[in-house]
C-alpha cells in the first residue's frame, strides 16, 4: 500500500490580495510624506499632474511591498502577524505576486518619467530597487542592521515628491530624507522588541533577537536624538517657518521623552513593554505631524 502527501492547492486571487500585496497600511505613509515633499517645493504643480506624481510614488511603494512579499514568503509563513498574507495563506501563487510586483514597478516609473520628469522617476526607481535588493535581498536576513541601512528606502517618498515637482534635490528635501532615514530604526525596533520572537522563529537577525532589549532601549534613544536634532534643522537654517519649527519642536520633545521611558524599562516581557508600544504608535503619528506641519507652514507663512 503506498500513500500519498496532498499538496495545498493555491486558490484563485482576488483584488483584494493584490491590494494586500502592496502593503496598503505602510503606503499611507509613504504616500503622505511623498505628497509634502512635493506640496513644500518654491513651485506649483497642475494639479493633474501632481496627483499623478503622488499616485506613481503610491505605486511604486506597491511594487516594493509586493516583492518584498514574493521573496519573503517563507518568512511570512512563519512569522504570526504575517502569515496571513496572500502567499502564506495560498490564495495566490508566487509567480503572480512576481509578476505583479515587476509590472507595477516598471509601470510607476514610466509613468513618473512621462508625466513629470525624469530625475524624479530615477530616484523612485532607486528607491524600489533599494527597498527590494539592499534591504529584502541582502540585508535583512544577514545583519541586525538591516532596519538601519534599509531605512533609506523608506525615506525616499519626500525626495521624489520634491524631485518630481522641481526636478532637483535640494538641502530641504535631503532633509526630510535624514528624518525619516533616523527615524526608522527608533519605530521599528520599538515594535520587534515586543514581537522579537516572531523573529527569533523566523530567523530575522532583528536587534533585539541577536543583541537583546537592553542594548536595542540604548540604540533607540542614540537614533532619535540625531532625529530630533534633523527634524528642528529646517528652522534654524531658514528653510521652514515657526509653525512647522515649534512643532518640530513640541513633538520631538515628546518622542525624545518616549524613547528615554523606553530606556529605563527593566522589562524583558512582551506585556510589560508599554513604553515600547506607546513609542511605537507615537513615532507614526510623529511623522504626519512633522509633515503635515511642514505644508501648513508654507500655507500660512509663505
Amino acid at each position: 500500500m503506498t500513500t500519498t502527501t496532498a499538496t495545498p492547492r493555491t486558490l484563485p486571487a482576488e483584488w483584494r490580495d493584490f491590494v494586500e500585496l502592496t502593503k496598503p497600511k505602510v503606503m499611507r505613509l509613504v504616500v503622505f510624506t511623498g505628497l509634502c515633499g512635493l506640496l513644500a517645493a518654491p513651485v506649483t504643480m497642475h494639479p493633474v499632474l501632481a496627483f499623478t506624481a503622488v499616485l506613481c510614488i503610491a505605486l511604486g511603494a506597491g511594487a516594493a511591498g509586493a516583492l518584498n512579499q514574493w521573496y519573503e514568503s517563507d518568512i511570512d509563513a512563519v512569522m504570526k502577524r504575517t502569515r496571513s498574507r496572500p502567499l502564506p495563506a495560498g490564495r495566490m501563487d508566487r509567480e503572480s505576486a512576481l509578476h505583479f510586483g515587476v509590472g507595477l514597478g516598471i509601470f510607476s516609473v514610466l509613468l513618473m518619467g512621462l508625466a513629470t520628469n525624469w530625475f524624479a522617476a530615477g530616484v523612485l526607481a532607486v528607491s524600489i530597487l533599494f527597498y527590494v535588493l539592499v534591504y529584502t535581498v541582502w540585508l535583512k536576513r544577514r545583519t541586525p542592521q538591516n532596519i538601519v541601512i534599509g531605512g533609506a528606502a523608506g525615506a525616499f517618498p519626500p525626495l521624489v515628491g520634491w524631485a518630481a515637482a522641481t526636478g532637483q534635490a535640494d538641502l530641504l528635501p535631503l532633509l526630510l530624507f535624514a528624518i525619516v532615514f533616523l527615524w526608522t530604526p527608533p519605530h521599528f525596533w520599538a515594535l520587534s522588541m515586543f514581537v522579537r520572537s516572531d523573529y527569533a522563529k523566523a530567523g530575522v537577525p532583528m536587534l533585539p533577537v541577536v543583541a537583546g532589549v537592553g542594548a536595542t532601549r540604548v540604540q533607540i534613544v542614540l537614533y532619535s536624538l540625531p532625529m530630533a536634532a534633523a527634524a528642528v534643522a529646517p528652522w534654524p537654517l531658514g528653510l521652514a517657518g515657526a509653525v512647522y519649527g515649534l512643532a518640530a519642536v513640541a513633538f520631538s520633545l515628546i518622542f525624545l521623552a518616549l524613547a528615554f521611558r523606553v530606556l529605563v524599562n527593566r522589562s524583558a516581557e512582551p506585556a510589560e513593554m508599554k513604553p515600547e508600544k506607546q513609542l511605537f504608535a507615537f513615532s507614526i503619528l510623529y511623522l504626519f505631524v512633522l509633515f503635515g506641519a511642514l505644508v501648513a507652514d508654507k500655507l500660512l507663512m509663505p
